[in-house]
């Protein structure tokens, strides 16, 4: 499949990794390479490039546009195990990690993934194919109290209680089993006046490819992790979409900071505050106006950086 959309944040997470051209550094959603190509490209023979996967597919097709470089790794995994990716790989510590978290524009135009709401397709949003949870399941088999709660949490939908309500109506009658009749069933639950904030199911689509993919609960220590798998000076560059991703984002980075506890007015630290680095940007780096215009996907991209010390 041919995929040309062009990566969010590009050049500013390319300053941001500070790359070295021998140095290691690790892509952790390799998705249609974008980021990767340019990383590559600023790397000599010695260098190396590690690019991590869950989707099978995304591989294939980072894997055709990089087929030039030879300095190239490429992982069937979670970015979530990082450090027992790299313990297999027989390497101890990189020079920077890029993370551009959520579902990537590959996945959304590949229909028949279920990822998208347009158009009419398996309710399937695994980014892993090969993992047993799928949307159709939560769909079909959370409770109404669990649902309303996942596409309120993650979803950040105000009628989130009347959606899930519908679902559970509509199950009952035949399992919901495509992308067309989950919209129609979000459409009918909100009311009119209130679905001019762009598609009405993009929320709770977005909720439920959260809860299939599990991307929120493990991101905090997948944070520290990535920290701990740095070289002194290293960078761990994180893009994200979506409020509760951003939080995690922060507040990992701020306790990697370290911040002393100790009263003002004694000499010297005793609470034995650690820090592991610094973080580089105290707010986070957003697309530019150009950007946002060129590609709606930026639009709600945030960049965090931190420097290991």
């Amino acid at each position: 499949m041919e995929f040309n959309h062009k990566p969010v944040l590009l050049e500013e997470c390319i300053d941001g990794l500070n790359i070295k051209s021998d140095g290691i550094y690790i892509d952790g959603t390799l998705g249609g390479a974008g980021h990767s190509r340019k990383i590559v490209e600023k790397l000599s023979d010695n260098g190396l490039l590690i690019g991590i996967d869950r989707d099978e597919e995304a591989l294939c097709v980072a894997k055709e546009k990089l087929k030039k470089f030879e300095n190239v790794k490429y992982v069937h995994d979670n970015h979530d195990n990082i450090k027992k990716i790299l313990e297999d790989l027989n390497i101890d510590k990189v020079d920077g990690i890029l993370l551009d978290l959520g579902v990537s524009s590959y996945q959304l135009d590949e229909r028949n993934r279920g990822f998208s709401y347009l158009g009419e397709n398996n309710l399937d949003m695994r980014m892993d194919k090969s993992q047993k949870l799928t949307a159709k399941d939560v769909v079909n088999t959370y409770s109404q109290e669990r649902l309303a709660d996942i596409i309120y949490e993650y979803g950040e939908e105000k009628f989130s209680r009347q959606i899930a309500k519908n679902i559970c109506i509509e199950r009952e009658k035949s399992p919901i089993i495509t992308t067309k009749q989950l919209v129609q069933i979000i459409e009918k639950s909100i009311p009119k006046s209130k679905q001019k904030d762009g598609h009405p199911a993009k929320r709770t689509f977005q909720a439920i490819r959260i809860e299939v993919n599990d991307e929120i609960r493990p991101l905090y220590k997948t944070v520290k992790d990535c920290i701990d798998c740095l070289n002194p000076l290293g960078r761990l560059c994180i893009i994200t979409f979506h409020s509760l991703e951003d939080r995690a984002v922060k507040n990992a980075y701020t306790e990697a900071k370290g911040k002393c506890t100790c009263p003002s007015d004694l000499p010297y630290c005793v609470c034995g505050a650690m820090s592991l680095g610094k973080i580089i940007n105290n707010k986070p780096i957003v697309a530019t106006d150009k950007e946002q215009q060129e590609n709606s996907r930026s639009k709600s991209a945030k960049l965090r950086i931190f420097e290991k010390i």
